[in-house]
C-alpha cells in the first residue's frame, strides 16, 4: 500500500482527478450531505411543533413552557441547517458557474436580506427567518410527499404568519418615530408590500386549514377582489385599488400589529396619492376612474376605519366628524327611494367634508380644491361668481366660487 501510495502521489494526473471526484461527492446539493441533515432537522422540529400544539392544552404551565422552549431551540436548528446549506452548497455552486437560475436568484434575495444587518437589524431578523423559510416550503413541496407536505404547512403558516405580524409591527413602530417624508414614503410602501406578501403567500394555506373561521369567512369577498389585481400589469388607478383592499383586510387580519393610528396614516397616504393622480392625469378617462377611487377611499376611511376610532386628540375634529356621521347616516334613508340621488348626495357629502380639511392649507392643496369646486358646481350646489363682484368697500378682481 505503502509504494502504490507513492506511485499515486507520483500522478499529478490522477490526484487531480481523484480530487475533484471526493470534492463533487463532498459538495453538499439538495439530494446530498445538507440536504440529509436539512430533512432529519426538518421533521425533528417538525414532531415538537406538533407536541408544542398539543401542549397549549395542558393546564400545567412549567410543562407548557418547556415543551415550548425545546421546540424554539430545534426550530433555531433547523433553520440554521437551511442557513449553512446556501452558503455551503448555492455559494459553491454559483461561483463555479454550475448553479441553476432558482439558485441563482436564491442566493441574490439571501445577500439582499443579509445586506440589511447593519442598517435594519430587527427587520434583518424578520425577513431572514422569512426567506430560509420559504426556500425550504418549495423543496418540501417538490418532494412529491402529500402527508410530509400537510404536516410542514402546518409549521409554516403559523410560523410565517407570527413573522409577518412581527414585521408589521417593527414598520408600525418605526412610522411613530420622526421620519422625512421620503422615509416615510418607503416604509408605508413595505407595509402594503408586507400586507400582500401575507395574503398572496399564507392566507390561502390558512383559509384550507380552517375553513370554518369566521374571519376568512367575512374577508372572502374582499380576498376575491384582491385577486383580480394579482395578474396583469397596474397603473396607477389599479395599485391605490390594490392598497385600499390590502388596508381593508388588514382591519381584519392584523388588529393588533397594524395599529389603528397606523392604518389612518396609510389611509392619509392613498388619499393624498389619489389626490395627486387626479389633477396630474390629462386623461378624463383615468381621472374619472381616480375620482371614483377617491369616493370608495374616503367611504372605507370615513365609514369602516374613524367610526371605529376610541381616542381622539382634538375634541373638535370629534365633533366634526360626529356631524358627518350623522349626516351619512341620515342619507342611508334614501338609499332604496331614490339610488341615483343617494349616489349624488353622497358625493357631495364626502367633497364638502374633504374640502373643510384642504382649505387648511390651501397653497398645497389648491388644484384639488378646484377640481372639488367644479364638481360641485355641476351637482348645482355651488356656483361661479363674476371675476368681479361689489362689496362694501370697493371691488375684489378675481374670480370666486362660493355656495349657491
Amino acid at each position: 500500500m505503502e509504494e502504490r501510495s507513492l506511485r499515486v502521489y507520483q500522478d499529478k494526473t490522477f490526484i487531480s482527478k481523484l480530487t475533484n471526484t471526493i470534492t463533487k461527492i463532498l459538495t453538499p446539493t439538495k439530494i446530498g450531505i445538507n440536504g440529509m441533515l436539512i430533512s432529519m432537522k426538518r421533521n425533528n422540529a417538525l414532531k415538537n411543533y406538533e407536541q408544542y400544539v398539543e401542549a397549549k392544552e395542558i393546564e400545567n404551565q412549567a410543562k407548557q413552557e418547556a415543551i415550548s422552549k425545546k421546540f424554539e431551540d430545534i426550530y433555531a436548528l433547523y433553520l440554521e441547517s437551511i442557513d449553512k446549506y446556501i452558503l455551503d452548497s448555492i455559494y459553491k455552486k454559483v461561483r463555479s458557474d454550475s448553479a441553476t437560475d432558482f439558485e441563482r436568484n436564491a442566493l441574490s434575495q439571501y445577500y439582499t436580506i443579509v445586506h440589511l444587518k447593519e442598517t435594519e437589524y430587527l427587520e434583518y431578523k424578520y425577513r431572514k427567518q422569512m426567506y430560509l423559510l420559504s426556500l425550504d416550503y418549495q423543496t418540501v413541496e417538490n418532494l412529491n410527499k402529500p402527508q410530509l407536505f400537510d404536516r410542514y404547512k402546518r409549521l409554516y403558516s403559523e410560523q410565517m404568519e407570527s413573522l409577518y405580524k412581527g414585521l408589521l409591527k417593527h414598520y408600525s413602530i418605526k412610522l411613530a418615530d420622526n421620519q422625512n417624508a421620503s422615509s416615510k414614503d418607503e416604509i408605508y410602501q413595505k407595509i402594503f408590500d408586507t400586507i400582500e406578501g401575507y395574503i398572496d403567500s399564507i392566507l390561502p394555506i390558512k383559509m384550507k386549514q380552517e375553513p370554518n373561521n369566521k374571519v376568512y369567512q367575512e374577508i372572502l369577498e374582499e380576498y376575491q377582489n384582491f385577486e383580480k389585481f394579482t395578474i396583469g400589469k397596474l397603473d396607477q388607478n389599479d395599485t391605490i385599488e390594490k392598497n385600499m383592499i390590502l388596508l381593508a383586510l388588514s382591519r381584519k387580519l392584523f388588529t393588533h400589529s397594524l395599529p389603528l393610528i397606523v392604518a389612518e396614516q396609510c389611509y392619509e397616504k392613498l388619499l393624498q396619492d389619489t389626490r395627486s393622480l387626479i389633477v396630474d392625469t390629462k386623461i378624463s378617462r383615468k381621472q374619472e376612474k381616480a375620482y371614483s377611487i377617491l369616493m370608495n377611499l374616503i367611504e372605507e376611511y370615513q365609514v369602516k376605519l374613524l367610526s371605529t376610532k376610541i381616542y381622539w386628540e382634538k375634541p373638535a375634529e370629534r365633533e366634526q366628524y360626529k356631524e358627518f356621521w350623522k349626516a351619512y347616516q341620515d342619507m342611508q334613508e334614501q338609499k332604496d327611494i331614490n339610488y341615483a340621488q343617494y349616489l349624488q348626495q353622497k358625493q357631495i357629502l364626502f367633497l364638502k367634508n374633504d374640502l373643510k380639511k384642504l382649505r387648511a392649507d390651501y397653497n398645497k392643496h389648491y388644484r384639488i380644491i378646484q377640481f372639488y369646486q367644479n364638481k360641485l358646481v355641476e351637482f348645482g350646489v355651488m356656483k361661479n361668481l363674476k371675476n368681479a363682484c361689489r362689496t362694501e368697500k370697493g371691488y375684489i378682481k378675481k374670480k370666486v366660487t362660493a355656495h349657491a
